[in-house]
C-alpha cells in the first residue's frame, strides 16, 4: 500500500498525522497526493466553499521590517497610497458592494505593529454600522492586539481575527525581528479567549523549507485555528525578498495537498499571490482546497469577486459558511 493512501486511511478514520509522515507525503507522486487530499476534503467539509475579500484599512508606514512586506517603513518599494485608519462611510460601503456579490466575509486589514485604543474604539463603531445595514460577516486584522480589545471587537459584531503565523518558530527570525512568534501565539490565544475564531496560516516562499511549512501548520493545528491562508510570495522590488524565485504551480499544489492531510476540517485559503498562478488556484481548489480571498490584495492585484464566483461553482461547489 502507498504511503498516500496509507496516511488517507488514517485521515478517514479521524486519525492526525505527524510531522514525519507529512514529510513523506510531501515527496509522494503529485497525481495520487491531490486526488487523496479532495477525497479528504470532500469527507470532512462537503462541497461548501469559503470566500472572503480584504480591504485595505490602514496603509503603510508600518514601523515593522516583516522582509515581504511593502508597507515597511523600512523598505524603499515606491508605495505611494499610505493613509490613516478609514472612516466608516468608506468601510461600509465596501462591505455593502461585497455582500451583494455573496461574498461571505469581510476583513478590515490595517498596517502597523496594532492599533491604539483610540483607532480599536473608532473601528468598533464602524463595525457596528456595517452590521446594522448588511449580513457580511467581519474579519479583523489589527496586528497585535490585547485580550481586551478583541473582547471590544466581539461586542462590536466582528467574529473573526486573522494573524498569520508566516513560517515556522524555527525561521520565523529570518522573516522578521521586530516582534516574536511568541508575541503572534500570545495574540492569537487572546482573541481565542475572547470568544473569537482565528484566521492564521502564513507564507510560501520565503526561502523556507517543506519542513518549515509544515511546523507552521502543526502550530496553527495545535492552537486549535481551522482556517488557514496560504500565501504565495509576490517578490516586491525594495523588499529584501525582491530576488526570492516564485513558487511553481507544482509545489503550490504539493504544499496545500499536504496542509489537507493536517488539518482535514480545515479551511486551506489561498490568498495572496493567487493571482501568480497560471490557473489562478483551480487545480488547488480540485486537491483539497476549499476557500479563498477574492478581490484586491492590500499592495498588489488581485481576481475579480465575479470571475472567482464563476470559477468555484463550475467546479461543483456551493458558496456557505
Amino acid at each position: 500500500m502507498s504511503i498516500v493512501r496509507q496516511l488517507k486511511e488514517k485521515v478517514m478514520s479521524e486519525e492526525w498525522i505527524g510531522k514525519e509522515e507529512a514529510l513523506q507525503l510531501a515527496a509522494a507522486p503529485l497525481k495520487e497526493l491531490t486526488e487523496a487530499a479532495d477525497e479528504i476534503r470532500r469527507r470532512y467539509c462537503g462541497d461548501t466553499f469559503d470566500i472572503c475579500t480584504i480591504i485595505n484599512g490602514k496603509s503603510g508606514k508600518c514601523s515593522e521590517d516583516c522582509k515581504f512586506c511593502a508597507q515597511s517603513s523600512r523598505y524603499h518599494t515606491g508605495l505611494k497610497d499610505t493613509y490613516p485608519l478609514l472612516g466608516t462611510e468608506e468601510l461600509l460601503k465596501e462591505a455593502k458592494y461585497n455582500a451583494d456579490r455573496g461574498v461571505l466575509r469581510y476583513s478590515i486589514v490595517t498596517s502597523g505593529r496594532c492599533l491604539s485604543d483610540r483607532e480599536v474604539e473608532q473601528l468598533c463603531d464602524s463595525i457596528r454600522r456595517i452590521k446594522e445595514e448588511t449580513d457580511i460577516r467581519i474579519c479583523v486584522s489589527l496586528g497585535l492586539l490585547r485580550e481586551e480589545q478583541f473582547r471590544r471587537l466581539k461586542e462590536a459584531g466582528a467574529d473573526r481575527v486573522h494573524c498569520n503565523l508566516e513560517s515556522s518558530e524555527r525561521y520565523f527570525p529570518q522573516v522578521c525581528t521586530t516582534h516574536t512568534y511568541e508575541e503572534k501565539t500570545a495574540a492569537i490565544q487572546a482573541a481565542e479567549r475572547a470568544g473569537l475564531s482565528v484566521c492564521s496560516g502564513g507564507i510560501l516562499g520565503l526561502g523556507e523549507s517543506m519542513e518549515d511549512r509544515i511546523d507552521m501548520v502543526l502550530t496553527v493545528r495545535n492552537l486549535g485555528v481551522r482556517s488557514i491562508p496560504v500565501n504565495v510570495l509576490n517578490p516586491i522590488p525594495g523588499t529584501p525578498y525582491e530576488k526570492n524565485p516564485v513558487l511553481s504551480g507544482e509545489e503550490i499544489l504539493r504544499c496545500t495537498a499536504v496542509f489537507r492531510f493536517l488539518i482535514p476540517d480545515g479551511l486551506i485559503r489561498l490568498a495572496g499571490g493567487r493571482g501568480l498562478m497560471e490557473d489562478k488556484g483551480k487545480q488547488c481548489f480540485q486537491s483539497g482546497v476549499n476557500a479563498a480571498i477574492s478581490g484586491d490584495m492590500l499592495t498588489t492585484a488581485g481576481i475579480t469577486v465575479e470571475s472567482d464566483m464563476e470559477m468555484i461553482r463550475s467546479l461543483g461547489y456551493k458558496v456557505s459558511l
